[in-house]
């Protein structure tokens, strides 16, 4: 049996993180999932939030926007808008477009423009939890 599964993470501007790992968590609109190797096969669609992958028994942290998630027993692919590791988060860029983001809602916005700010409402929110989660 397989001690590891491969993690990859694709977003619209490149591979942003492939490894072998030991288990991942994510956020999928069910619930948070746990997989670990041999996991049954699985489609599901992701929210965003916060991926926790373990390595050589130290863990990963990532915010990520949504996407999908497809699970084999070993390998677990996601293609979302959004994947930054928690090093790379700038706290205080989160935290500004946390804040201009509330700002627009509570303008009048059409349909499109409200789902266009609450996308980049919960992109802020996933990186500042990641963030502060890991000082």
């Amino acid at each position: 049996m397989a001690s590891t599964l491969k993690l990859e993470i694709v977003t619209p501007e490149a591979m942003t993180f492939s490894e072998d790992v030991e288990m991942v968590t994510l956020p999928a609109a069910e619930g948070e999932m746990g997989v670990y190797p041999q996991h049954v096969p699985l489609m599901a669609q992701l929210v965003s939030g916060e991926i926790i992958a373990r390595k050589d028994g130290k863990d990963i942290f990532l915010a990520v926007g949504e996407g999908f998630v497809e699970i084999t027993g070993e390998r677990v692919a996601i293609m979302t808008d959004m994947a930054i590791r928690a090093e790379n988060i700038d706290e205080s860029k989160a935290e500004e477009a946390r804040r201009k983001a509330e700002a627009r809602l509570a303008e009048r916005l059409d349909d499109e423009e409200a789902a266009v700010t609450t996308a980049a409402l919960a992109h802020s929110l996933a990186q500042l939890k990641v963030k502060r989660r890991n000082r």
